[in-house]
């Protein structure tokens, strides 16, 4: 009897230990971004800027940076790449109100849940237009950035309910800043 215990013990520590090793991605206090919108188009010289929305609710900017942080194929980013990012972005003195910012974090689980349409060539040097949300692993010290809509050279969209209510979000905060 006893080493049957003694196997099924080092199976539970064995899975326990394991378990704490997942890349478990949710919306947390110790990440630094929410949200981002981000246009590209390298077709007629180079133009590359966006906002981000932080954890504390402040609208972050960037516009040509010199050096930047793309995320890799699995559309992850080091804690580290995601500081170097916003290194390079201005404060733009408008802050999200608590309320607001609550209600549209609640929605990013559900939507990184969801699936994406499969991009579609649409039009040639357009550029894209982008909006994302963020998520961030603890244990790995990583961001899984989310596509919620990408538009312009190439379109998908994210199939959640939410995803239309934060790109309209999304896109007024972009446009209260650029006035």
């Amino acid at each position: 009897m006893k080493p049957l215990l003694v196997k099924l013990l080092s199976i539970i520590i064995l899975l326990l230990a394991l378990s704490g090793c997942e890349k478990t991605y949710v919306v947390s206090k110790s990440q630094d971004i929410l949200f981002q919108f981000e246009y590209i188009n390298n077709a007629w010289g180079h133009a590359h800027g966006g906002i981000f929305v932080d954890v504390n609710g402040n609208i972050l900017t960037y516009n040509l940076p010199e050096k930047w942080n793309f995320p890799k194929n699995d559309q992850t980013l080091t804690k580290k790449e995601v500081l170097e990012n916003i290194a390079t972005c201005k404060i733009s003195g408008r802050k999200i109100p608590a309320g607001e910012l609550r209600k549209y974090i609640n929605y990013i689980d559900n939507i990184a849940a969801s699936k994406v349409t499969s991009p579609k060539n649409v039009a040639a040097d357009a550029g894209t237009l982008s909006y994302y949300c963020y998520q961030y692993s603890e244990n790995s010290s990583t961001y899984k950035r989310t596509i919620i809509k990408t538009e312009g050279d190439s379109q998908c969209e994210n199939l959640n309910f939410y995803s239309k209510k934060v790109v309209v979000w999304l896109t007024d905060l972009r446009n209260s800043i650029s006035r």
